[in-house]
């Protein structure tokens, strides 16, 4: 505890980490205020929403705003689909491969056209967020107007969002627009914890407790699959700049054992609509697509979890294949002198960096679906919704990821000033490490 209570007395002494995490609480706090307030025209006691599927999960990431038809009701979430379009167009179109390749310059000119397209996208989800969740009789004034108004609202709520996003990055710590997503699913795990403990009640005390111990557990197994690294050693050769003999260490190369994140799960997620939407067209027709519309609307069947943990496990082999380059990690180690020691240099180090991001990508795209269906597992075992939500999936990859993201900014001004690092060995694991040779 001591040790404890001494790292935060070091770390409220450096004056520039201490502004940036004022400035993180100040810019969160706003967040979270402006996620209460309803939008105009709205009657609060007649809004009676319980998003399921893809639909729940955006409440969740937005810290119930979406259920509450807030200002901030779609919050980072268009800006985020704005950036993922924005990086698959990077791969597939020349023009977006150019300018991804003109440094500084060009990483503005993606972030504008990110910026516009997000709000595109805002203006086209406010649309359909007012027209099919906003039921009619919680609207006090007349509708057409309420929908016109409401449309720029939702978009100026996302672009504020997007700029808190932006001054956490700058003016605070860790990425800001993970800390948004972060801080609204972490504001509904006290209610969550609070509905399980009156679900279990006295009776039952045992069972609450070993709940939260098997938490704790999942949790670490996360921050383990977060931080899991394959390290293949890389030789630079020895060079001679002047009279001075430069080069010649021996460093690593970290293949991450899930480099793909929670983009699989999301993407999965996305897809889980579609057997139910296909079998409800049928469903008159058929009792076999009756089946299917029961089967696949409910998260806790053994069907829906063999076809999400599937989808997961592909979809992570395709996100680590188009985000890890095999190619271009080989050309820039033999331009830098670099290689792989027993591989040569250029084809034969590609391929070798292929197959071993092959093999670790299959466990980890397995352990990614194992954590992605605990949530199901939970509520099989008599827990509430709400709590299984933190025992696995999107939630608690994103949680876990963005704290130990802080966590590594936090320690990196520490060790900066001569300070000890957050954790005993003065070191959160996972970050790229070297060696002199």
């Amino acid at each position: 505890m001591k040790r404890f209570i001494t790292t935060l007395q070091h770390i409220f002494s450096i004056e520039e980490l201490r502004t940036r995490i004022l400035n993180t609480l100040l810019f969160l706090t706003v967040f979270r205020l402006g996620s209460q307030i309803v939008l105009p025209g709205v009657d609060p006691s007649q809004l009676n929403l319980t998003p399921q599927g893809l639909l729940g999960l955006l409440d969740t990431f937005l810290g119930g705003a979406f259920s509450k038809a807030s200002i901030f009701a779609l919050g980072i979430m268009p800006y985020i689909s704005a950036s993922i379009a924005i990086q698959l167009l990077t791969l597939a179109l020349p023009y977006f491969q150019k300018m991804q390749k003109e440094g500084e310059s060009g990483r503005k000119r993606l972030n504008q056209i990110t910026r516009v397209l997000t709000i595109a996208v805002t203006a086209v989800q406010a649309t359909t967020y007012l027209t099919t969740t906003i039921p009619n009789e919680a609207i006090l004034i007349n509708p057409v107007t309420f929908k016109l108004v409401s449309v720029f609202i939702l978009t100026a709520g996302t672009i504020f969002c997007m700029w808190l996003g932006e001054r956490i990055t700058d003016k605070g710590i860790g990425n800001g627009i993970s800390m948004l997503i972060m801080i609204g699913i972490v504001s509904r795990f006290p209610g969550a914890l609070l509905g399980e403990a009156q679900s279990r009640g006295t009776g039952q005390l045992l069972i609450f407790v070993l709940e939260i111990v098997a938490l704790f557990f999942v949790v670490m197994g996360a921050v383990v699959l977060t931080q899991a690294v394959r390290r293949i050693p890389i030789q630079y050769a020895k060079q001679i700049v002047g009279n001075k003999v430069v080069g010649g260490q021996r460093q690593y190369l970290p293949l991450k054992l899930n480099a793909a994140g929670v983009m699989p799960i999301i993407f999965a997620q996305a897809l889980m609509f579609v057997p139910s939407l296909v079998g409800g067209l049928f469903a008159e027709k058929s009792d076999f697509a009756g089946s299917v519309v029961t089967v696949f609307s409910d998260y806790t069947t053994w069907q829906y979890n063999v076809l999400f943990g599937f989808l997961i496990i592909v979809f992570t082999f395709f996100y680590t294949a188009i985000s890890v380059n095999p190619n271009q990690i080989a050309d820039d180690m033999k331009r830098s002198g670099g290689f792989i020691p027993g591989v040569k240099p250029g084809f034969m180090t590609s391929e070798y960096i292929g197959q071993v991001l092959d093999r670790i990508t299959l466990p980890g795209a397995v352990l990614l679906a194992v954590v992605a269906i605990l949530p199901s597992i939970g509520v099989l075992l008599g827990m509430t919704r709400n709590f299984s939500t933190f025992f696995g999936g999107t939630s608690l990859l994103i949680m876990v990821g963005v704290v130990l993201d802080t966590l590594q900014q936090i320690e990196s001004y520490l060790l900066m000033r001569r300070y000890e690092g957050l954790m005993k060995s003065g070191r959160v694991q996972g970050r790229a490490e070297s060696v002199t040779a």
